[in-house]
């Protein structure tokens, strides 16, 4: 008898340790989920915050080279050839002293910024995808802890239910758009 009793005691505390070990690998998941779900979030800020920075930049450095432009054929375009060769002599002079400028400050040339904006585009993205690949895997994790035998019946008994993989909400996670208008 007291052998029995020994046996089902320590059955009853292999339960209890399994039921408390299972208990503990679902609250562990969902801290998990909780943490990538917050990854997404940092994410998505940071694509809105780098990519509404850089196309500010980019925008106001096209406009720039724009306007620049449209000086230059409207300065020509009722020339005579005679005014016409005089303006080039002094375009060239300041192209010059521009050349010179880039030289010596690369970082100012506009194509730069728009190579900047690129790569800030691609960077942005794979943060946010390995962000969403992390909460994916995570809830993937927690749903086969709450339909898989033996863990179901403990998820069950904590009252789980199974998480939804990440879908984007339009309004809330919309791409930035790219206007250079």
């Amino acid at each position: 008898m007291e052998v029995l009793l020994i046996v089902l005691g320590g059955l009853i505390l292999v339960v209890l340790i399994w039921y408390i070990a299972t208990r503990n690998s679902i609250v562990r998941a969902e801290v998990k989920i909780s943490e990538a779900e917050s990854g997404i979030d940092v994410a998505l800020t940071k694509r809105y915050d780098v990519l509404t920075k850089m196309l500010e930049v980019t925008k106001g450095y096209a406009k720039h080279e724009a306007e620049t432009l449209e000086k230059v054929v409207n300065l020509r375009k009722d020339m005579t050839m005679r005014e016409r060769s005089a303006e080039n002599a002094k375009m060239d002079e300041m192209f010059r002293q521009l050349n010179i400028l880039a030289e010596n400050y690369p970082d100012l040339k506009a194509s730069e910024n728009f190579k900047q904006l690129q790569y800030a585009i691609m960077d942005v993205e794979e943060h946010l995808q390995a962000a969403r690949r992390l909460y994916n895997g995570n809830v993937t994790i927690y749903n086969n802890l709450l339909v898989t035998f033996p863990s179901s019946i403990v998820a069950s008994n904590m009252g789980k239910v199974k998480k939804e993989y990440f879908e984007a909400e339009a309004a809330k996670r919309a791409d930035v758009k790219m206007d250079f208008s």
